[in-house]
């Protein structure tokens, strides 16, 4: 197990095949659904697939990628947090998704803040972004929280999608 990084609450650490069940579950809750979008992952196979052509494809490619969130306190799978370079964006992508049951009690925050820093100070990222659903309020104040500014909208290649484009620089 490749643990990236430690919070005081926090334990982020590379997803493996072994997580499938959780992403299984996540994917397809109502508010990754609505605010991410469906991946049609429906059994175990499809999210194992999942986590191999998605987050551990990034590891291998980019040296970074979608890290799977641990409480500390009960090794309790909170969701994920992380970095993902998309085709169609210049810079890295801050991302995340947290179950439902575990909102409202800042682990998002304090998952996407140790990204930040870690991107800056592990990785020498020197630009990052974030994208959003206009109606995301919630996912919106994380991204301002740990620093970014919306800077325009753009629209999700191969859909009809208008996302809010957030911008960071680390430098």
């Amino acid at each position: 197990m490749a643990i990236i990084l430690t919070t005081d609450r926090l334990r982020l650490r590379h997803a493996e095949c072994r997580d499938a069940p959780a992403m299984l579950l996540l994917l397809n809750e109502a508010g990754f659904l609505q605010n991410i979008g469906d991946k049609q992952v429906r059994d175990l196979a499809g999210a194992e697939q999942y986590l191999q052509n998605g987050p551990i494809a990034s590891y291998l490619q980019h040296g970074f990628g979608l890290y799977l969130i641990e409480r500390l306190s009960d090794d309790a799978v909170l969701g994920l947090c992380g970095l993902v370079q998309r085709d169609y964006l210049d810079r890295p992508d801050v991302g995340y998704a947290l179950f439902e049951q575990f909102s409202g009690a800042g682990y998002t925050s304090e998952a996407a803040l140790a990204v930040v820093q870690f991107a800056r100070e592990q990785l020498g990222i020197r630009q990052l972004c974030g994208i959003v659903s206009p109606h995301n309020l919630a996912s919106k104040r994380i991204l301002e929280k740990v620093g970014m500014l919306q800077v325009g909208q753009k629209i999700v290649p191969g859909s009809d999608k208008l996302v809010d484009y957030y911008q960071l620089d680390l430098v």
